[in-house]
C-alpha cells in the first residue's frame, strides 16, 4: 500500500480528515482544530524543532488513493533520556487507522524504523511532539464521553493494534469527573479556616494582571512540577507567553491560587471546557472561525450547565502535608458556583501519581476516562513501567 510522507498541503489537510471521516458516525467525536494540530509540525510555532527534535509524518493509502491510515514519528531532545539516561526514547503519534493489523504494522513500523536509524532504542506512544497536556495517550475506556480539549476520542480497537505490535502499557491515565455542587467534607471547612487563620490567603488571578498571573504560576509550576521526570522547568518567557496565548479564554473565576507571607504556594487551574464550544465552530480558526468562535463563546458562557476542564494543580513542597491542597479546593468550589459551572473533569492523571489520585477521590471525584501511553523496546532488556512519584 502506498506510504506518503507528508509534505504539500494536500497531504497535510488529509492527515487533518482521517479522523473526522473514520468517526463522523460517532456522535461524541470532536477532532481538534486543523491549526492546533499543525502548529506541533510548524518549526516557527514549535520550539522543540530549535531545541534539535526531529518530526515527520505519513499517510497510508489503499489502492484506489484513499486514505486509510495517519501517523507521526519524533524525537524531543528534551525528554528523550529524561527517565533512563541508558535509553534514549522517541515517539510515535497521532495515530489513526482503520481496523485493520495489517495496516497498523505496516505505519508502525515505518515510525519505528525511523527512530531506530536515528539512535532511539525504544519507542513510546502515542504521545505528543510537545507537552504532555495534550495529544497524550490512546483512549482504552470511557469511549461514550466526548474527549477534553486537547485530547483525543479514539476507538476501541486502537489499544488492540498497539498492544498486538508490541507495545507495552507504561502508564494509565486518568480522566474524573466531579458535580461541582458535590458537597465536600467538612473537614476541607475547617482546613479552608485554619490555615486563613495562620495567614494563608486564597484567591483567584486577575486577568487584568497578566504579569503577576505568569509570575505567581511560573514561581509554582517549576517547584511543584519542574523537578519531576519527564518535566522541564518552564522559563519565564513561556510562561508570560502561556498566559497571553489563553487570556482570551480565560475566566479568572477558575484560576485558583493560595499565597503564604505573599509567596504564591499553590494553585488550581482551570479553563471552561474548549470543546463545548469548538465543536459548533468548525475546523479551523481562519477569520470566520474566529468570528464564530467569539459569537458561540458569548453563547456558552452565558449557560448555566457550564463544564469545567481542569488544567493541572500545584504545590510548593515546603507547603505540602499541610490540607493548603484541600483549603483551595473548597476555595475554588466557591468560585466555581458563583461563575455558573455544573460539572468539572480533570485533565488527565497519570497512575504513577498516586498523591493526586488520592486527592480526587478526597473530593468525591469518579473516574471516567482512561487513556494509556504505550512503550515498546527496541533492545532486548527488562521493561519497566513509568516511575512512581513519591
Amino acid at each position: 500500500m502506498p506510504l506518503l510522507e507528508v509534505l504539500s498541503a494536500a497531504h497535510r489537510q488529509q492527515f487533518y480528515d482521517l479522523p473526522r471521516r473514520l468517526h463522523q458516525a460517532v456522535p461524541v467525536h470532536i477532532a481538534p482544530l486543523d491549526n492546533e494540530l499543525e502548529a506541533v509540525f510548524d518549526p516557527a510555532k514549535n520550539a522543540l524543532f530549535a531545541a534539535g527534535g526531529q518530526a515527520i509524518r505519513w499517510l497510508l493509502t489503499d489502492g484506489n488513493g484513499l486514505v486509510i491510515g495517519r501517523i507521526a514519528a519524533f524525537i524531543n531532545q528534551l525528554t528523550s533520556t529524561a527517565t533512563d539516561p541508558s535509553l534514549p526514547t522517541g515517539g510515535v503519534g497521532f495515530f489513526e487507522c482503520i481496523n485493520d493489523q495489517a495496516t497498523a504494522n505496516e505505519l508502525l513500523d515505518v515510525a519505528c524504523q525511523w527512530l531506530r536509524t536515528r539512535g532511539m532504542l525504544a519507542v513510546d506512544g502515542p504521545i505528543n511532539f510537545g507537552d504532555r497536556d495534550r495529544f497524550w495517550g490512546v483512549l482504552i475506556d470511557g469511549f461514550e464521553h466526548e474527549p477534553n480539549y486537547g485530547m483525543f476520542w479514539q476507538p476501541a480497537y486502537y489499544q488492540a493494534l498497539l498492544e498486538s505490535y508490541g507495545f507495552q502499557l507504561y502508564f494509565k491515565q486518568y480522566t474524573c469527573y466531579r458535580p461541582v455542587l458535590q458537597q465536600l467534607h467538612p473537614s476541607f471547612e475547617k482546613k479552608l479556616t485554619e490555615l486563613t487563620a495562620a495567614g494563608y490567603v486564597f484567591t483567584h488571578a486577575r486577568k487584568a494582571e497578566p504579569e503577576k498571573l505568569a509570575q505567581d504560576f511560573h514561581h509554582v509550576y517549576n517547584l511543584a512540577w519542574g523537578k519531576h521526570a519527564g518535566v522541564k522547568p518552564m522559563t519565564m518567557d513561556q510562561a508570560r507567553t502561556l498566559v497571553r496565548e489563553m487570556k482570551p479564554v480565560l475566566d479568572e473565576r477558575l484560576l485558583g491560587f493560595a499565597y503564604y507571607n505573599n509567596e504564591p504556594v499553590a494553585f488550581f487551574l482551570n479553563l471552561p471546557e474548549l470543546n463545548q464550544i469548538f465543536k459548533r465552530v468548525g475546523h479551523t480558526l481562519d477569520l470566520v472561525g474566529k468570528l464564530r468562535f467569539l459569537w458561540e463563546q458569548w453563547r456558552y458562557m452565558r449557560r448555566p450547565d457550564k463544564k469545567i476542564l481542569g488544567i493541572i494543580y500545584g504545590v510548593v513542597p515546603e507547603h505540602q502535608g499541610k490540607g493548603v491542597e484541600n483549603a483551595l479546593t473548597l476555595a475554588t468550589q466557591y468560585l466555581f458556583i458563583e461563575g455558573g459551572y455544573a460539572n468539572i473533569e480533570m485533565n488527565w492523571i497519570g497512575d504513577f501519581n498516586p498523591r493526586m489520585l488520592v486527592v480526587t477521590r478526597s473530593i468525591g471525584a469518579k473516574i471516567i476516562k482512561t487513556h494509556a501511553t504505550y512503550r515498546k523496546l527496541f533492545v532486548d532488556r527488562p521493561f519497566d513501567r513509568y516511575p512512581i512519584i513519591r
